[in-house]
Formats: C-alpha cells, sequence, structure tokens
C-alpha cells in the first residue's frame, strides 16, 4: 500500500541550517563552524548569560507564578519595555501613546505577524528588501501575501555600502512601498549606513511616503551600545511619522531558543494604534494563539530591574567588544601572511558577521582540505571564531585566494 504523501518531493536543506548539519557530520578535529548566527565563547561553547540565570532564578523562586495562558499580545511588561529599549524611555511615541506592540516568536514571527497585518490592512502590497538580505526575509514576506522586491545595498566592488543605488532603487518605488531596513549589523553583509546617511534614507523615503519596516536583531550586539544600535530607528520615530520594528532577543539576551520578540507599529494617533493593535490579534490568534510565557518573563524582569539591567548591558558590551577584538584578530592574521587584497573591509564590517568576498569555489576548497563551514556567499560568523582558531582560518583564506593548500 502506497503512501498518500508519495509524491512528496524532498525539500534541499536550508541553506544556513544546512551548513551545521555538514559540520556535525565532518570527523576532523580540526572542524570550524563559522556558518551559525549564534554567539560562542573563546572556548566555542554557547553562553547563558549570567543575569538570565538569575532571573530564571528569581522567577523559580516566586511562588505565585502560574502557566496560564498569556493574552493574545503577550505579556504586558515585556511590550512595554521592549518599545521603551528600542525607540528611547523619552520616546514621544510611547508618551503619546501611539505605539502598539505585540509580542511575537522572535524575530522571524514579529516580521510574519507584521506582514500579514500589512497584507490585509495597508494600501501597497509591494515590500523592498536590500540586495542581499537574510534568506529568511523573502520567505516570510512572500507567504505572509507581499510581493517582495529588492533594492540595491552592497557593493562587491568596494565590499561597502552601495549608497547611491540604494537611494536611486528606493527612489524609483512605488509611493508608499513598504521597505524592509535592518536596524543595525546588517545580516550578512555587516555593512551599516551612517548616521548622515540614514538621515538622507530618511528625507528621501518621507518624501516618497515608503513605509520603513525595521528588523531590530542585534540592539546592543553590534556596537556595544543600545542606544548607538537604535539610532536608525530613532531618527525615523522622531520625525512624527509611521513605521514597523521587529525585535529579537535571541542574540542580544543569548535566548535563541526562547523565541523571544516584539512587533511594534508606530502610529499617528493614540485612536489608531488601539485600532491597529486590535487586527493585530486577529492576525495572531489563528496563527498561533497566543505567545510563551518563560522568555518573556526573563526579558521583562532584567529589563524592569535597575541592578539586573546595568549587569545586562555590561555582558552584551563584553559580547559585542569580543566581536569586535575577532575581526581584528583576523584581519591582523591576514596581514601577517601578505594574503593578497585589501582585508579592512573586516574591520570597518560591524556585528556577528563578516561578507569575506570569497567566492563558493573558495567556500567549498576551505571546507574541503581545512574542515571550515560556512555559507557559499562567503559569509562567516565571527562569533565563532576564536583566538585559538584564528590561525586556522586565516591559513584557510590565505590558501583558497592564493590557490596554494
Amino acid at each position: 500500500m502506497s503512501s498518500v504523501f508519495a509524491n512528496v518531493v524532498r525539500a534541499p536543506e536550508d541553506p544556513i541550517l544546512g551548513v551545521t548539519v555538514a559540520y556535525h557530520k565532518d570527523q576532523s578535529p580540526n572542524k570550524l563552524n563559522l556558518g551559525v548566527g549564534a554567539y560562542r565563547t573563546e572556548e566555542g561553547k554557547p553562553l547563558v548569560l549570567n543575569v538570565v540565570k538569575k532571573a530564571e532564578q528569581m522567577l523559580v523562586n516566586d511562588q505565585s507564578r502560574v502557566k496560564e495562558y498569556l493574552p493574545i499580545v503577550g505579556l504586558a511588561d515585556f511590550n512595554k519595555l521592549s518599545a521603551k529599549l528600542i525607540f528611547g524611555a523619552d520616546s514621544p511615541a510611547i508618551q503619546e501613546n501611539r505605539v502598539a506592540t505585540v509580542q511575537c516568536l522572535s524575530g522571524t514571527g514579529s516580521l510574519r505577524v507584521g506582514g500579514e497585518f500589512l497584507a490585509r490592512h495597508y494600501h501597497e502590497h509591494t515590500v523592498y528588501i536590500p540586495q542581499p538580505t537574510w534568506g529568511n526575509h523573502p520567505k516570510i514576506f512572500t507567504l505572509a501575501g507581499l510581493s517582495v522586491k529588492t533594492y540595491r545595498y552592497y557593493n562587491p566592488e568596494t565590499r561597502g555600502l552601495d549608497f547611491e543605488g540604494m537611494l536611486e532603487d528606493l527612489g524609483s518605488a512605488p509611493l508608499g512601498a513598504i521597505v524592509l531596513l535592518h536596524a543595525c549589523a546588517h545580516n550578512p553583509t555587516g555593512v551599516d549606513p551612517t548616521i548622515e546617511q540614514w538621515e538622507q534614507i530618511r528625507q528621501l523615503m518621507r518624501s516618497k511616503s515608503l513605509l520603513p519596516f525595521f528588523d531590530s536583531a542585534y540592539q546592543g550586539f553590534a556596537s556595544g551600545s543600545l542606544d548607538a544600535d537604535a539610532q536608525s530607528v530613532r531618527i525615523f520615530v522622531a520625525d512624527g511619522g509611521e513605521c514597523l520594528a521587529a525585535q529579537s532577543y535571541a542574540k542580544n539576551m543569548g535566548l535563541y531558543g526562547e523565541r523571544v520578540g516584539a512587533l511594534s507599529i508606530v502610529c499617528k494617533t493614540a485612536d489608531v494604534a488601539s485600532k491597529v493593535e486590535s487586527q493585530l490579534k486577529l492576525v495572531i490568534r489563528p496563527m498561533y494563539s497566543s505567545p510563551p510565557l518563560h522568555g518573556a518573563s526573563i526579558v521583562a524582569a532584567i529589563l524592569k530591574d535597575g541592578d539586573l539591567y546595568n549587569e545586562w548591558t555590561l555582558e552584551l558590551k563584553a559580547m559585542a567588544d569580543r566581536i569586535i577584538s575577532m575581526r581584528q584578530e583576523l584581519f591582523n592574521a591576514l596581514q601577517a601572511k601578505e594574503t593578497p587584497g585589501d582585508w579592512s573591509h573586516i574591520v570597518k564590517q560591524i556585528g556577528m558577521f563578516t561578507f569575506t568576498g570569497l567566492n563558493s569555489e573558495q567556500v567549498t576548497f576551505m571546507t574541503n582540505e581545512y574542515h571550515i563551514y560556512l555559507t557559499s556567499d562567503g559569509r562567516i560568523s565571527m562569533a565563532g571564531l576564536s583566538s585559538r582558531t584564528v590561525p586556522h582560518l586565516a591559513d584557510a583564506i590565505h590558501a583558497a585566494v592564493t590557490g596554494k593548500a
């Protein structure tokens, strides 16, 4: 008796998660996984922040806590504190109650809920995403019911921002189109606009009534400063206009598997914000009914306690600083080897990832000869590096570039 699913075709591995699958199959003691976007310690181990352990202990010790369902929009404290974190405590939008915030399933869930809301309630169904961008962005928005187009972002020649191309493409987008922007630490390139460039982007977008949708996955994790990493979002909120922001606590609190995130929609008036929230509930209810309790409770505990918050900012800065120092060490190692080419982009780029400029053949060579795993576009996770493994990576890059194994 054959299965009714006999005609189901085997799907290809996710290109990023597939790298990890291949890594786990490799028996080499020197193998190195630079594909996954998760922080690792100098010893190559996952990190649970001390402040997270403290918050969890507080939750465990609180005998009054129960496991009841959260409301559809999530934990009220979490939502309020998340909006404050990204928009700033003194944000007029928050003070005027013009922000609708809902707890979602990390960044992915926040983008999906936002995308479905826009598909139902916004007049323009085209979303522009940067070229390149995180591999999940086009799939999320397409399935949410939006049509996806791209704008130029990265210049492979300079390994920096194609600012002219970006302005040109946004300038020719239809009035009112949605534009996805990485708030900071652009994934996969690590290339961000300067604050002056952000201001030009803002002026252009507002003049064409383009709707900004920020994806903020790395606040505080990029520069080590929560405020600096939110500047791009805040200049769009400061002009009184509307925008959306998806937040994730995966990276900056190390809460990857807890799936904690928030979607905030900044509106023109408090009345509009309250109507928007009512419609967000109708998107969420048939999707997953209500969000999980544990991760949001950890975040709320940390954000509302002054001591825990300060401790978090220190641990966050330590993570950001370690990544910045790995950039410097890798750059120094390639300089010392006199590896052909200009590698200064490694130290100029910011955040978890470096877009090395290596091509797919060079990546395959590094995997086959050096057991180093990265995505075929040459993106490496700096967080997966340590002082111990930098020389091995530098050897592999040098060999891949010079063709001498």
